[in-house]
């Protein structure tokens, strides 16, 4: 039995270690570890300083501001978040400076990736080195008892299907060095299309028909590579986030996993999806989700993390007043109530917190400025729907994390 703590199910703790990199190597002072993965990748250094200065303007225009980050192991302690999935996200494996638009992914942003989840369980471990306050799971035994004791239980999770090679038994072979390393879940597509999925537009100011018509992708949903990492991550029990992809991605991961199902008898609950960070289509926005694709997440026993940032959120909810945390909570119950009657069961077993904070998503709803105000949704919350609140808190997302971590 979960204790009732909070659990975000998207989350970019790391994305300040991606701006610290990028503040050492600005100023020209030497730094070990951007030239080492300078080396590792081939970039030359002006693409390198060119990206860093990129981090920088987008955390300012895209985030907090002041160089702060919502996101920190004291401000998810103060918000009780006590299960976060943290994402895995290295921006310029997408936006790759020195690649065309559209390009195959490159070997070298694996051991990136890698490189990253290490310097996070580096940085936990310098902020809290006896692991009193946190700890890195791995296995569901250990996400309990973590939770139990009180500690934030980080596991890692990766945005991006990218990052997992250019090759499809190069993908195969890193989603499971990825599971060995407890990774939950992955994100395939993402904002652009690196022929993994093709992708939702979630760009706030591009609208989806100019996002289409600026970033154009093929007519398909899956690539080689999609199709092995999806064949892979089910394989590997790790979750398949559907979250950024476009109707034809969803179509057809949903198709590939039917086919696997049938393959290995298994039935579809026994393989569940997630949308980390979506919500209900009320307005226009193809990036929310359908109700016809929430009945299939569903049908396979999963669930939908509610984003938290304004642009999507609000898209057709017919807002008022955007800057009224009470607002943000009637909002919040829409989609909520929205999602429950999208589901054959008509409860609240689909449905849970997925934040995207640190996720570039200026501005976040009303109330919702860091990790620490998460915990303020709790109580409205639960006076709307009682002990019914419980898995949108917690119950759902921890359920998930336990399907994943279960045989590690």
């Amino acid at each position: 039995m979960w204790l009732a703590v909070l659990a975000d199910m998207h989350c970019h703790y790391p994305m300040h270690l991606v701006a610290q990199e990028a503040d050492r190597l600005l100023p020209g002072t030497p730094n070990l570890t951007v030239a080492a993965m300078g080396r590792v990748s081939g970039r030359p250094g002006w693409v390198d300083k060119l990206r860093a200065l990129a981090v920088k303007v987008a955390a300012g225009v895209l985030n907090y501001g002041d160089d702060r980050w919502r996101v920190s192991l004291d401000e998810l302690a103060r918000g009780d978040v006590r299960a976060v999935f943290s994402v895995l996200y290295e921006p310029f494996a997408e936006i790759d400076l020195d690649e065309p638009y559209g390009a195959a992914p490159e070997d070298a942003y694996f051991g990136d990736l890698l490189r990253r989840i290490d310097q996070v369980e580096a940085d936990l471990h310098l902020l809290d080195p006896g692991r009193g306050r946190h700890e890195v799971v791995r296995s569901a035994p250990d996400l309990e008892r973590a939770t139990g004791e009180g500690k934030v239980a980080f596991m890692h999770c990766v945005e991006g299907g990218f990052h997992l090679g250019g090759e499809v038994d190069e993908v195969k072979e890193n989603v499971a060095t990825l599971a060995a390393r407890g990774v939950v879940y992955v994100t395939l597509a993402h904002l652009f299309w690196r022929r993994v999925a093709t992708n939702a537009p979630a760009i706030p100011f591009l609208g989806d028909r100019l996002y289409r018509a600026v970033f154009r992708q093929p007519r398909q949903g899956l690539s080689e590579l999609g199709r092995a990492a999806v064949e892979a991550m089910y394989e590997q029990r790790i979750l398949i986030d559907l979250s950024h992809m476009s109707e034809r991605a969803l179509e057809e991961t949903f198709e590939l996993l039917e086919a696997l199902d049938r393959r290995s008898g298994a039935a579809p609950e026994e393989h569940p999806v997630i949308a980390s960070h979506a919500g209900y289509r009320f307005g226009s926005q193809e990036y929310m989700l359908s109700p016809r694709t929430i009945e299939r997440i569903a049908a396979r026993g999963g669930v939908v993390g509610l984003i938290l940032a304004r642009h999507q959120l609000n898209d057709g909810a017919g807002v008022r007043h955007p800057d009224d945390p009470a607002e943000a909570v009637r909002v919040l119950r829409r989609h909520v109530d929205a999602i429950r009657e999208a589901t054959p069961s008509r409860t609240n077993a689909h449905v849970a917190i997925g934040s995207d904070l640190d996720g570039f998503v200026k501005p976040t709803v009303a109330g919702v400025e860091t990790a620490g105000d998460l915990g303020d949704l709790a109580a409205p919350l639960r006076e709307a729907y009682g002990e019914d609140a419980e898995p949108i808190l917690s119950g759902n997302a921890m359920r998930m994390a336990s399907w994943a971590l279960e045989d590690r």
